[in-house]
């Protein structure tokens, strides 16, 4: 039998510990950085009250710095009756009051470029809160009014006005139509939400609606924030007959993934959405004169025709979007390949760098996903409620992290991935809040199992996320997976983070945006990164030979003798 060889603290064999590098620079700093993704209900509380906060974001500061991430990108923290976790904004330049104010979020933004980081906010345009006070003025206006003219109000259909206006439905579930007075009023219109009845949609062919948030924007650029990070970019703009979809167009409710729209699509992706970002490109621009240069963008585009998504990052509009294909893709390495390779090509034709991203809080966390043999989207659903494997899915986890951050452009982790955090599948009925679960009928339990707060340590009640009990609950095991915990152990997922963020920042073959690919073998996923770097991922059942007289620089599991275990990627730098 052949001895086993463990390799070092997290599996790294080059280098020992160095001062921190710097990071990226220059007014294309978006195009290689790696962004961290703040839940801020979940990411650490400062007031004590069981809720994360601004005040908690900034006691961790030190742990993103150490950790070698290049900026934070803050879900929304704006005024909200946390209707849908704070996407359902009341006023976009004042701060909900469980998150701190608005003079603690412009010491935050300082802060955070002391420590060498960027800050990149969540802009929600598609849609207001129906606490907003352009809905309010909305609601009590008459049709026809300049006040409802900044949504989508139409009268209804039938006898007396009682059907919606069409056949659209809510990505969260039910009609996509809420009637504005009693069912027995036939003056009575309908308004449209594509997500809860507590979000209705703007009506971007109005000049107000554009004016607004053009002035947002550069409100908060003026005081310092990086880039935004743009909430359902594909759907701002309606065909404004609203004609029915049909059903065999819909998308299933619940699924905010979806599927993919063909052009024409009455709701998605439509081509003015384009124009909209032209203008908000030269906004961007107009920032490059200051001492933190132009400002960035980054789409969430889920729903948009096939090879569309290089659409949205031509010259002269927003920067990058996420690409979302790449954490649906099965764990497979034809279909990996064929994923990177299409979405890397895509994207060279209008001179824009990909942007990797394994999960985030709309999304099952990487673990779970690839801890379970079915459809993930499914898991969500709670069609399928089998056991995960958390030893699997953590192997696959930590070989995809290496995969995704030596792949060339950018790439975003959200709260948790480096801590190797699975879903929490159990939370209690009580707990959950998320709207799809009562949009659905109880049916569709929805995604509060990724955006159960952070582990600290092993201290209850909240085990370092707060001194009060979380507003989620936390399983008592995750005190094994806590900072303090993988802090102290070697070979820990945290600790294969931080080097791997640090290898990427200090050497060269990982700037550009080369990458070609290499003939490693069935099942054996295999590229360069220019003459001094290797990456490659055994998704088969195997363990195969590594190349002779390569040294390896980092691995995800515990190599054998020179050889790459089944579900374990490594970084190598060729002989």
């Amino acid at each position: 039998m052949k001895e086993r060889r463990r390799l070092p603290a997290a599996h790294e064999t080059a280098g020992g510990r160095t001062s921190r590098p710097a990071r990226p620079a220059g007014q294309d700093w978006w195009r290689h950085a790696v962004i961290y993704q703040i839940y801020i209900r979940s990411f650490a509380d400062g007031s004590g009250d069981g809720i994360g906060d601004i005040a908690g974001i900034r006691s961790r500061l030190p742990y993103l710095a150490e950790l070698g991430v290049d900026a934070l990108w803050i879900t929304p923290w704006y005024s909200s009756p946390m209707a849908d976790g704070g996407y359902d904004v009341a006023d976009h330049r004042a701060i909900a009051a469980e998150f701190g104010t608005l003079a603690e979020a412009e010491e935050l933004i300082e802060e955070v470029h002391r420590h060498g980081l960027r800050i990149v906010l969540d802009l929600v345009p598609n849609h207001t809160s129906d606490r907003h006070p352009w809905f309010a003025a909305a609601r009590a206006a008459r049709p026809g009014s300049v006040e409802r003219a900044r949504y989508w109000f139409r009268p209804g259909r039938g006898r007396d006005g009682e059907l919606p206006p069409n056949d659209w439905r809510s990505v969260f579930g039910g009609p996509a139509w809420t009637r504005v007075a009693g069912e027995t009023d036939t003056q009575a219109e309908w308004y449209l939400h594509l997500f809860a009845p507590e979000q209705p949609d703007l009506n971007w062919d109005n000049p107000e609606v554009r004016a607004e948030f053009a002035s947002i924007l550069r409100f908060w650029f003026d005081r310092g924030v990086d880039g935004m990070r743009v909430d359902v970019a594909h759907g701002l703009v309606k065909d404004p007959l609203l004609p029915d979809l049909a059903v065999d167009r819909h998308d299933l409710d619940g699924d905010e993934s979806g599927g993919k729209p063909v052009a024409g699509h009455p709701h998605w992706d439509r081509d003015g959405v384009h124009q909209i970002y032209r203008e908000w490109s030269a906004i961007a621009r107009s920032y490059a004169h200051t001492d933190r240069g132009a400002r960035m963008f980054v789409a969430e585009a889920w729903r948009v025709r096939p090879g569309g998504l290089a659409r949205y990052l031509r010259p002269g509009e927003l920067h990058t979007a996420f690409n979302f294909d790449f954490l649906k893709c099965p764990w497979d390495a034809e279909a990996m390949r064929a994923c990177i390779d299409d979405h890397l090509t895509a994207l060279s034709e209008v001179g824009a760098p990909a942007t990797w991203v394994l999960s985030s809080h709309d999304l099952t966390r990487p673990v779970t996903r690839y801890g379970t043999g079915g459809d993930w989207t499914r898991r969500r659903s709670g069609l399928d409620t089998g056991a995960v494997d958390i030893a699997l899915g953590t192997r696959r986890a930590r070989a995809a992290a290496l995969l995704m951050l030596a792949l060339p452009g950018s790439a975003y982790v959200y709260q948790g991935e480096e801590l190797g955090l699975p879903d929490v599948d159990d939370l209690p009925d009580h707990a959950l809040q998320d709207p799809i679960w009562r949009r659905s009928g109880h049916r569709v339990r929805g995604r509060d199992g990724c955006r159960v707060p952070l582990p600290w340590s092993g201290a209850e009640p909240g085990l370092g996320f707060s001194a009060a009990a979380p507003w989620l609950p936390q399983p008592s095991w995750w005190r094994r997976l806590s900072v303090r915990a993988q802090t102290a152990t070697p070979g820990s997922t945290l600790t294969l983070y931080r080097r791997a963020l640090r290898l990427r920042r200090t050497r060269a073959a990982f700037r550009g945006a080369s990458l070609h690919w290499i003939d490693a073998g069935d099942g054996i996923l295999a590229f360069g990164r220019g003459a001094g770097l290797e990456c490659l991922v055994n998704f088969s059942a195997r363990t195969v030979p590594l190349p002779g007289g390569s040294t390896v620089l980092l691995s995800s599991s515990p190599l054998e003798s020179h050889r790459l275990p089944p579900d374990t990627a490594v970084w190598l730098r060729p002989g």
